[in-house]
């Protein structure tokens, strides 16, 4: 490693060997310039990554500058680890704090620098068209948006089930995912409705295939990235059998991501609690045999979650909080009477007096090897939408949707949406 000194700059080359450089650098590493020789700041990219609605702030979204072009994402159930490192050889990197905002110090100045933002199989690539040396580029919302549509980057291919407590598909609609990727699996958008006893076409004519065929298939699974199940009103035990129990649990184990909400319990620890009619290990994880609606006031979990103090601080920045670590929470139902804090992370609970009633938690998979080896994650939510949204099979989707602000809890399950795409740690 040596300094090559260049009118007004420093320039630090990258060490190694084999390099297209001077002393080895690669590529964009040779455009790295050492602005602290000079007394001078460094270069860096900085702006705030969002949703792709462009106004709601995203946490935990890396961004860096590829020395090399990534290659295309695959869909499907993959096993993504954060240990993995990430594609093209990254010469900068940052990840976006709890207001959204990033800083990438050190990055190559000059013309046309590329840039990766990017969690999970979310991802927007663009070119930066001037990076001056040693001073700050700022970027706008519009180019640090994650993609709302497939012409704009890439997106999770995502199988959602509509049920007629819930409304699941109406979050992810908010937050930003236009309409024209909402389609039925015969479609070729990247949200394949799937119905159960939600909405069954949608506002184009397509009729949905319906959930049995989703979740009781793991080769129909494996095509997707995340699979989310709204609420159904009840179990509906007949239409999981354990062979679907079990291709659940494989997608999951093979590196998929799963959303349940409320008596999608029933993936978990099985018929009301009984774990004779349930997937494997997964009753271990917690026990979901209640159907009740408490009262007390929303907690989230900063000591026992690792994002639990991110998250807090994130739902205050996007007035989802009033009061840090609190939220209101609306039509709240207790169905989880206890959760492993060892086997899974919990994110939200209502204290209620002395007790404290669990709302949503998160764990990896496969859960019984180390976690170092796991490749999936499952969310499960006691919390619904809850703002107006409704999911019917007399109103095609996005007929029952609603078009006002996010609700406290929209926010909350906004940041879950998108922290399950995430690649997968030790929880």
């Amino acid at each position: 490693m040596r300094w090559v000194l260049a009118p007004l700059a420093a320039l630090w080359i990258g060490c190694g060997s084999g390099g297209d450089g001077p002393d080895g650098c690669v590529g964009l590493e040779c455009q790295v310039v050492d602005c602290a020789a000079s007394g001078r700041p460094d270069t860096t990219i900085s702006g705030t990554v969002f949703a792709p609605n462009g106004t709601m702030p995203l946490y935990g979204v890396t961004v860096y500058v590829p020395n090399t072009d990534p290659p295309p994402l695959l869909d499907g159930a993959q096993c993504e680890r954060c240990s993995d490192g990430l594609p093209g050889d990254p010469v900068a990197r940052a990840l976006s704090d709890p207001s959204g905002h990033f800083t990438l110090a050190r990055v190559p100045s000059g013309t046309d620098i590329p840039l990766v933002i990017t969690v999970g199989k979310w991802r927007r690539q663009l070119r930066v068209p001037r990076v001056p040396e040693c001073s700050d580029t700022r970027l706008a919302s519009d180019q640090t948006s994650l993609p709302k549509q497939k012409s704009e980057g890439d997106m999770p291919k995502i199988a959602m089930v509509t049920g007629n407590c819930d409304a699941l598909e109406c979050l992810a609609r908010k937050l930003g995912i236009a309409d024209s990727e909402f389609t039925s699996d015969a479609g070729g958008g990247r949200v394949h409705l799937f119905a159960s006893n939600g909405a069954n076409r949608t506002a184009a004519g397509q009729m949905l295939s319906p959930a049995t065929g989703l979740w009781g298939s793991l080769d129909k699974l494996k095509q997707y990235d995340l699979a989310a199940f709204s609420c159904e009103c009840t179990q509906r035990a007949l239409e999981k059998p354990q062979p679907a129990m079990d291709a659940v649990k494989a997608y999951a184990d093979l590196g998929g991501r799963v959303f349940l909400s409320h008596l999608h319990n029933i993936w978990i620890s099985g018929e009301n609690g009984n774990p004779t009619h349930a997937p494997q290990v997964w009753p271990a994880i917690a026990s979901c045999n209640l159907d009740v609606t408490p009262t007390g006031t929303g907690m989230i979990d900063q000591l026992n979650n690792p994002s639990g103090s991110a998250f807090a601080t994130w739902m205050v920045n996007v007035m989802g909080s009033n009061v840090l670590g609190e939220l209101m929470i609306s039509e709240a139902r207790q169905t989880c009477s206890r959760l492993d804090g060892a086997r899974a992370a919990r994110w939200v609970y209502l204290q209620s007096g002395a007790n404290e009633i669990i709302q949503n938690f998160q764990f990896t998979t496969p859960n019984e090897v180390i976690g170092e080896a796991r490749c999936g994650k499952v969310v499960f939510s006691d919390m619904h939408v809850a703002s107006g949204s409704t999911s019917s099979p007399t109103v095609p989707f996005p007929g029952g949707c609603d078009n006002g602000p996010m609700s406290p809890q929209e926010k909350a399950l906004a940041f879950m949406f998108f922290d399950i795409a995430s690649c997968v740690g030790l929880l």
